[in-house]
């Protein structure tokens, strides 16, 4: 018996639908999995490092509020969050003493850290001179070799400094200021060197023929072109004294009253650790604020600052 002449051409009409509707399944998954390969796992992959790097600081945080205030009682959800332990950090120990003893070192070393490793990297930048590659080595290698192998020295030389110039020896916010300043120099010369190797010497030249002097070159031309570096060189310094514990607790440990956040926190953990352990996050918690507030302030300068000096042109 013959089909019928509509019966067919509703066969081939639904024939021809259900291929379009696979052709667009089949565009979709094709879509999808292109979209997968190229965008899809950055997504994934920027997720976990954002959880990876946010869990320190959210368990830190938990612990800050936790109502036990111990580490055996630690928890990553708290049932009774309270702010007792930020009130018993800043009523029951000298913490805004130590921090602000910390914002003064950390403050000072980050200006005068950025201003010697501004001028070493002009120098060895723009100047020719007997001696400049052997010292852009030394500085180089010195970097290899631990902070902590140098305590000793430090200690026994500040021992002496106090007996000639107390005011800058052992125990004084200034004399770790100084310490601190004294490895200053290093990677972060080279990292700036590279900075200032970018900017055309033709600057300099023009500059020259218009009877400008080096400081005035250095002041008005090429600080102001060099700003990201700067801001990084700033930022790293300032977290590195911030942070830094062996140095200062061989400096300044025996002072009280010069102590820092490092060596305050640790002093007062130390009697009871797992006891102590919420007051303690507490505190580590507000001594970062400034750090994070100075990176959100430097934000924009530290992309640039660290990538535009890596290639010379």
């Amino acid at each position: 018996m013959a089909a019928e002449p509509g019966a067919l051409q509703g066969a081939g009409a639904s024939s021809v639908g259900r291929s379009a509707a696979d052709v667009r399944a089949a565009a979709g998954r094709s879509d999808r999995g292109r979209w997968w390969r190229e965008v899809g796992w950055r997504h994934v992959v920027g997720v976990a490092a954002v959880v990876f790097a946010l869990f320190p600081v959210v368990w830190v945080f938990s612990a800050s509020i936790n109502s036990t205030g111990t580490l055996a009682g630690q928890r990553l959800f708290p049932a009774n969050p309270t702010l007792d332990n930020y009130r018993s950090v800043l009523g029951q120990t000298s913490f805004l003493r130590w921090f602000g003893n910390s914002m003064i070192v950390a403050g000072v070393t980050s200006v005068a850290a950025v201003f010697l490793c501004a001028l070493a990297a002009y120098a060895f930048s723009r100047m020719r001179f007997r001696g400049r590659r052997a010292g852009l080595l030394a500085l180089l290698l010195v970097q290899m070799f631990p902070q902590l192998l140098a305590v000793v020295a430090i200690f026994l030389l500040m021992v002496r400094i106090a007996g000639i110039t107390p005011a800058i020896g052992l125990g004084t916010k200034e004399g770790l200021i100084l310490v601190y300043l004294g490895g200053a120099l290093g990677v972060t010369t080279w990292l700036m060197k590279g900075f200032f190797d970018t900017i055309p010497s033709e600057l300099d030249e023009s500059a020259r023929v218009d009877g400008a002097t080096h400081a005035q070159i250095y002041f008005r031309i090429i600080l102001p072109l060099v700003a990201p570096i700067l801001a990084v060189i700033g930022l790293l310094a300032f977290i590195a004294a911030i942070n830094e514990f062996i140095i200062a607790q061989a400096v300044v440990g025996g002072s009280e009253e010069n102590w820092t956040m490092a060596i305050g926190l640790f002093r007062f953990i130390n009697e009871r650790y797992g006891s102590r352990w919420g007051p303690f996050s507490a505190g580590a918690l507000i001594g970062s604020i400034p750090t994070v507030l100075l990176f959100l302030f430097l934000q924009r300068f530290i992309v640039s600052g660290l990538t535009q000096g890596s290639v010379k042109g």
